[in-house]
């Protein structure tokens, strides 16, 4: 399959690290046009070379915002008047005991995981209607349907996404524009090899052997026993926002290594 975004314009919010820099490298590598975002100027200068690094002639733009409120949606609308394909990367996420979280943290989370795709794709999902092609697609969990006791938080927001998605999807029907959600399980970002460093350097494991043995004993119900790397997790991304993918929309695709067990 030869996927070829060339001529469209693509923002991927909070993709200067993680799975947002592999999605922003593979719609790059498909020819789209591709605008980073990252919350400081360096981590977006940080983002704009690495993705330079594995695509070397990539048509590329950067927007420092904060997506945690309405004055960073508002900036990136600002610098990026329209686009094609839309990825609602932007989220927070750890553990907390649900006694312990309060109504400021539940609305962080709210504001950050759930307006922010909310803000942007208010803002640009009737100019792709109007256009007659467009992609939003929101970068959700596992733990949206697998909800983790210790993360209320993180995963009634990261469900709040997937209703989200389903109704946009319906709201541009016949309109040749598709939403839809990708739902990662553990994935080899950034942020989890850091949290394995320190174990696996005090019981002399790799950290690719500490990943296995992190989800063996935290999501046994994996199929492929092992995390993701953030490239596969970028790849449904990619297909998702491609031509090929047309019949594809309102849909909650899965990611996830089979952690959750449905054949739905």
């Amino acid at each position: 399959m030869q996927i070829d975004l060339s001529g469209k314009r693509a923002l991927v919010t909070a993709s200067t690290g993680g799975i947002g820099l592999a999605i922003a490298i593979g719609l790059a590598r498909a020819g789209a046009h591709v605008t980073l975002n990252g919350r400081s100027e360096d981590s977006v200068q940080r983002g704009l070379e690495a993705v330079r690094e594995h695509v070397p002639d990539a048509g590329l733009d950067g927007i420092a915002a904060d997506l945690s409120d309405a004055a960073g949606a508002r900036a990136i609308m600002k610098a990026c008047a329209e686009v094609d394909i839309l990825v609602n990367n932007a989220g927070i996420y750890g553990p907390k005991p649900f006694f312990e979280v309060d109504d400021e943290l539940w609305e962080s989370y709210l504001q950050t995981n759930v307006m922010s795709g909310v803000r942007l794709s208010r803002a640009y999902l009737q100019g792709m209607m109007a256009r007659g092609w467009g992609r939003i697609v929101f970068i959700s969990s596992e733990s949206a349907l697998n909800i983790p006791p210790d993360m209320l938080h993180y995963g009634v927001t990261k469900t709040a996404q997937l209703s989200l998605a389903r109704g946009l999807a319906k709201l541009a029907r016949h309109s040749g524009v598709t939403v839809n959600s990708v739902l990662p399980g553990p994935t080899a970002s950034d942020g989890f090899v850091a949290m394995l460093k320190e174990q696996a350097e005090k019981e002399g494991k790799s950290i690719e052997q500490a990943g296995i043995d992190f989800v063996r004993s935290a999501r046994p119900s994996s199929i492929i026993g092992r995390p993701a790397s953030v490239e596969e997790v970028a790849n449904m991304v990619v297909y998702a926002c491609s031509e090929q993918a047309s019949a594809t929309s309102g849909a909650a695709l899965r990611v996830d290594g089979g952690v959750v067990d449905t054949i739905a």
